[in-house]
């Protein structure tokens, strides 16, 4: 086997996905017996979006949800006003999609986990990892079935309590972001409508919400409440809080589907990679809830990782470009984590900061502007969308490959553009497999040294 992947989570069934589309053999393997059942990771930012397109997926998530309603703000049983979720982004052709998405995390694995089958990959659920070792050739694990498992690389996107992180003995470095305890839970209720996120702030800053689900028939509750409270995770003892905090009845909640209490961290791992092994998702950084940052992150971890997985095992590409994974993303994540920390503070709005467009590798080994002044796009951007001769870059960029804008294809894994668009500014521009600008030149001249290195053919 190629990779095993840890955890089956929105991490792993992306990277699952990302593999099989190559032809990598790949198992996720999951402790659990089923996907995971609630609605925690509920936002799709505008650039997962557009991963989520390339891999297929985007018209099944974009059915299996909506976008976010209009906050309602309630006082003493009275609505006193209303608030949008996010500052507005202009959409425009170079990025079609600026709006998230609310789609209850169980959906989007769901939608994940069809595609990754579709593709021939493989989920063995019920493998609780109980042992992992690895040496020069590969990495063995041991479950607590008495199975094992021999492969060449893997992968840990178990979580933020990951057995894989622990069994390499990486640290993770944090803070607690609010001492305060915090309850999410999915469940359905009578007495309030599904046009609005209805909130019940107090003036002490403790609270909860309801927002409907798009897609669903539930509501989502998340509160923040005070030092100390012990939480019922019960039918009666939800019942009892949405009496409490709310004008509705203990009644008018008829189900409780799935609860969970938390106290918001922000942590990053010390390492992203440790030989064979690599990090990503929550088992690489955990995030406080509010921005929507952490699934998102975490897809885009699974992302960049795939493509270089796929290159080193199936393409010959050598095996230092895997080291770029670790240079790339744990920055990023870093940054996330403290736009996160941000927004659960009130020091940063939702909205341009947080849809994830902006994020790039300018300082990456990977990232190389040979042009005498640049302009426009650079090396390290994400790739914007647009037009070439009546093409859409995005549906020239879907699939496994490289594109090349503005010169012909100079080898076989790369695919080509006569120019690229004028948003683009001067130069030939190579855009890597997950849509970030590799490399610009104001001629090819030079461009067949990078695709070496990148392990190009």
């Amino acid at each position: 086997m190629d990779v095993l992947i840890v955890g089956a989570g929105p991490t792993g069934l992306t990277l699952g996905i990302d593999l099989a589309r190559r032809g990598v053999d790949a198992l996720v393997v999951e402790r659990a017996e089923a996907l995971f059942p609630g609605s925690r990771g509920k936002g799709i930012q505008p650039r997962t979006q557009e991963v989520f397109e390339d891999l297929g997926v985007l018209d099944a998530i974009r059915a299996a949800g909506g976008p976010y309603p209009v906050r309602a703000i309630w006082k003493d049983g009275e609505r006193i006003g209303e608030q949008p979720m996010f500052e507005p982004v202009e959409a425009d052709e170079s990025a079609p999609y600026t709006e998230p998405l609310m789609v209850p995390q169980w959906r989007t694995q769901e939608v994940l986990y069809a595609r990754l089958v579709e593709l021939g990959g493989r989920v063995a659920f019920g493998h609780e990892l109980t042992g992992l070792e690895q040496d020069a050739e590969g990495v063995s694990a041991r479950f607590a079935d008495g199975s094992a498992v021999r492969a060449r690389y893997a992968v840990a996107a178990d979580g933020g309590r990951s057995a894989v992180r622990r069994a390499l003995g990486v640290a993770m470095t944090g803070e607690t972001v609010d001492p305060s305890p915090f309850l999410v839970a999915d469940l359905r209720m009578t007495g309030l409508d599904r046009e609005y996120w209805h909130t019940f702030p107090r003036p002490d800053g403790t609270g909860l919400a309801l927002c409907p689900l798009a897609g669903t028939d539930d509501f989502q509750l998340a509160g923040k409440f005070p030092e100390g409270t012990e939480f019922d995770l019960s039918l009666d003892g939800v019942r009892r809080l949405v009496a409490a905090y709310t004008h509705l009845d203990a009644e008018d909640v008829t189900e409780l589907r799935w609860a969970s209490d938390f106290r918001p961290r922000a942590a990053l791992a010390d390492r992203f990679r440790v030989g064979r092994v690599f990090l990503a998702g929550d088992a690489a950084h955990v995030h406080s809830p509010a921005g929507g940052q952490g699934l998102n992150t975490s897809v885009q971890d699974a992302y960049n990782l795939g493509w270089k997985l796929g290159a080193v095992l199936k393409d010959g590409a050598p095996e230092p470009l895997l080291d770029t994974y670790e240079e790339e993303r744990r920055p990023n994540a870093a940054a996330m984590l403290g736009l996160s920390t941000g927004v659960h503070r009130g020091e940063v709005q939702r909205g341009k900061a947080t849809v994830q467009l902006g994020l790039g590798y300018p300082e990456s080994a990977l990232s190389e502007d040979r042009r005498a002044a640049p302009a426009g796009v650079r090396a390290g951007d994400r790739a914007p969308d647009g037009r070439v001769d009546g093409v859409r870059l995005f549906d020239a960029f879907r699939g496994p490959h490289w594109t090349l804008l503005g010169a012909p294809a100079a080898a076989a894994g790369v695919h080509a553009l006569p120019a690229a668009p004028k948003s683009y500014g001067p130069g030939v521009f190579l855009v890597r497999p997950d849509g970030y600008v590799g490399w610009a030149g104001d001629s090819a001249e030079g461009l067949g040294a990078y695709l070496a290195r990148a392990g190009v053919r």
